[in-house]
C-alpha cells in the first residue's frame, strides 16, 4: 500500500479532531475545547481544556505534533503538571510527533502509521488525564516500564473502529470517506511478516536479559568475545536463527548498555500481552450491539478500574479488576495470526 494514496483521507486536524477526540468522547464522555488564549511553548504548539461530561475541568491537553530545530526526534508524551489530590493539581500532559511542517496554507496529511502515533501518544495522554492518585510520583504514567506502554497500545484500536474510522479517514478536499477497498487493504496487511518480527524482536529481548545476567568475570573483553556471547545466548533460548537475526546487535543496543531499559527490552511484547487481552474485553464483554466496545459503560469500566490508578497500587492488580483474572497470551498469538 502506497502511503501517498492514504494520504489524502488523513488530515491531521481531522484525525484528532474526528479521530482521537472522537473516541474519547464517546468512551469517556469528554469535550475538548482548544484555548487560543494559552500560548504554547513554541510556535504551533496548541492546547485544549478538556472537560468532563458534566462539563467540569479534567485538565489541559498540550499538542506538539511539527518537528522544529532543537527538538529531538521521534514521539512521545510528559507530563507538565503530574496530577496530585495532596497538592491539589489536576494534570497537563503533552503528546509530541515529529511531523514535517506543510508549505502555507497547506494541510497536513498523514501516513496510517503516523494516525496509528497519534492514537498511541493519546492513550498515553488519557492514562495522565484521569489520573486520581495522591501522590504525584505516583501519578499517571509513573508506573512500571513493563506497563506503561499498554494503555498507549489499547486506545490504537480505536483506529480501525469502523464507526471512528468512517469519521476521520475523509479526503481532505471532497470529504469523501476512504474507499472500503483501500481500508481492507491496510488492515488486511497487519498479520503480514509477524513470524519474522516477532522472533527478532525476541531475541533482542532474550540477548537484552542475558548481557545482565553475567558476572564480571564473564563479561567480554574483544569483539570476537561478544559475537560468541552473542550465539551462545541466542542458541540456549532457542532463537539462534542466522536467517532471523535479533532486531539489534549488541555493539548498537542502547536500549541494554545506555537506554535505562536494564534488561526490560521485553517489556513492549508484555504491555502488547496485557493490551490484546484488553482489546478481547472491549471487543467481547465491552461491547454493546456491534459497537466493538466504543461506548460510556466500557470505557467508565477501563477508567475507574487501571487508567485512574496509577501506581497507587500494584499495575497487575489493576489489570486483574479490570479483566478478572491474569493475562492470557492467546489474543496476542491470534492477533500476530500466530495461531489459529
Amino acid at each position: 500500500m502506497d502511503d501517498s494514496v492514504l494520504a489524502p483521507y488523513l488530515e491531521l486536524d481531522r484525525v484528532l479532531t474526528d479521530g482521537v477526540f472522537y473516541a474519547a468522547n464517546r468512551l469517556f464522555g469528554l469535550t475538548f475545547h482548544e484555548r487560543t488564549d494559552l500560548a504554547g511553548y513554541a510556535d504551533g504548539v496548541r492546547v485544549w481544556e478538556v472537560k468532563e461530561e458534566d462539563g467540569s475541568g479534567l485538565g489541559l491537553f498540550v499538542g506538539d505534533y511539527y518537528a522544529r530545530a532543537g527538538k529531538r526526534g521521534g514521539a512521545w508524551m510528559h507530563h507538565l503538571v503530574d496530577q496530585s489530590d495532596l497538592l491539589g493539581r489536576r494534570p497537563v500532559v503533552v503528546n509530541n510527533l515529529n511531523l514535517t511542517p506543510p508549505p502555507a496554507g497547506e494541510p497536513t496529511l498523514l501516513t496510517w502509521d503516523e494516525v496509528r502515533t497519534c492514537f498511541h501518544e493519546f492513550g498515553h495522554a488519557l492514562h495522565g488525564l484521569f489520573s486520581d492518585v495522591r501522590y504525584p510520583t505516583l501519578s499517571g504514567t509513573n508506573v512500571p516500564r513493563d506497563f506503561v506502554e499498554f494503555p498507549s497500545q489499547v486506545n490504537e484500536m480505536w483506529m480501525s473502529n469502523p464507526d471512528v474510522v468512517g469519521r476521520f479517514a475523509r479526503h481532505h478536499e471532497t470529504g469523501e470517506p476512504l474507499p472500503a477497498e483501500l481500508l481492507e487493504k491496510v488492515l488486511a496487511v497487519a498479520e503480514y511478516g509477524e513470524g519474522f518480527a516477532t522472533t527478532e524482536y525476541l531475541g533482542a529481548a532474550l540477548l537484552d536479559q542475558a548481557w545482565h545476567q553475567v558476572t564480571p568475570e564473564q563479561v567480554p573483553t574483544d569483539v570476537d568475545d561478544v559475537a560468541a556471547f552473542e550465539r551462545e545466548a541466542l542458541e540456549r533460548a532457542g532463537v539462534g536463527l542466522e536467517l532471523v537475526p535479533p532486531r539489534y546487535r549488541s555493539t548498537y543496543f542502547n536500549h541494554t548498555f545506555g537506554g535505562g531499559y536494564d534488561a526490560g527490552y521485553y517489556s513492549y511484547i508484555w504491555s502488547e500481552v496485557l493490551d490484546a487481552d484488553t482489546v478481547e474485553w472491549f471487543t467481547t464483554e465491552g461491547d454493546i450491539d456491534g459497537d466493538g466496545g466504543l461506548n460510556r459503560t466500557a470505557g467508565q469500566r477501563f477508567r475507574e478500574t487501571l487508567l485512574s490508578r496509577g501506581y497507587s497500587q500494584d499495575a497487575l492488580q489493576s489489570f486483574r479488576d479490570l479483566r478478572g483474572r491474569d493475562a492470557r497470551i492467546d489474543p496476542l498469538l491470534k492477533r500476530r495470526g500466530l495461531t489459529d
